[in-house]
């Protein structure tokens, strides 16, 4: 049962999927229209699932359950994951890989390798004050407040020099 991604209590389980690079208008279009579809008939063992998503940044998907409504299963996350993959192949993108990291600079988003957000960090070009995204959040709240931060308040510090 889709609902507004405003309308998701905070303690709402999330999963963010990073492209590889930006989505196109058409594309957010697409995406829209396919979690709307994807959301309504998402269940847990025949009982509805409410849940909603948003883009970020033309680049980030998040979707969101409220757990409160119903507690997502195995089998529930399962799907969201195949309807997630269906999305790479049909757009041909990458938001699977959680080897990619990415960080921005200026208003620019940067998704590299995780060996090359190593290194910039050992050559000082991300430093503690750069802006990261932690993917690794688990509910909408941390995702407002703790999904982009500065490297030293995520688990890309340990890179830092």
């Amino acid at each position: 049962m889709f609902t507004e991604y405003n309308n998701l209590p905070n303690n709402s389980r999330v999963w963010v999927y990073q492209a590889d690079r930006e989505f196109t208008i058409e594309e957010i279009e697409y995406i829209c229209a396919k979690a709307i579809l994807f959301i309504d008939s998402w269940t847990r063992h025949g009982d509805d699932l409410k849940g909603s998503f948003t883009v970020k940044y033309n680049q980030f998907l998040v979707l969101g359950v409220d757990e409160g409504f119903n507690n997502v299963s195995g089998c529930s996350i399962d799907s969201s994951v195949r309807f997630v993959k269906e999305l790479e192949k049909e757009l041909k993108v990458d938001l699977m890989n959680k080897m990619n990291v990415s960080f921005k600079e200026g208003e620019d988003i940067n998704v590299v390798k995780l060996s090359d957000f190593q290194q910039f960090a050992k050559d000082k070009k991300i430093t503690s004050e750069t802006i990261v995204f932690n993917n690794m959040i688990n509910t909408k709240e941390d995702f407002e407040t703790n999904w982009e931060v500065t490297a030293d308040k995520s688990w890309h510090k340990r890179f830092l020099v």
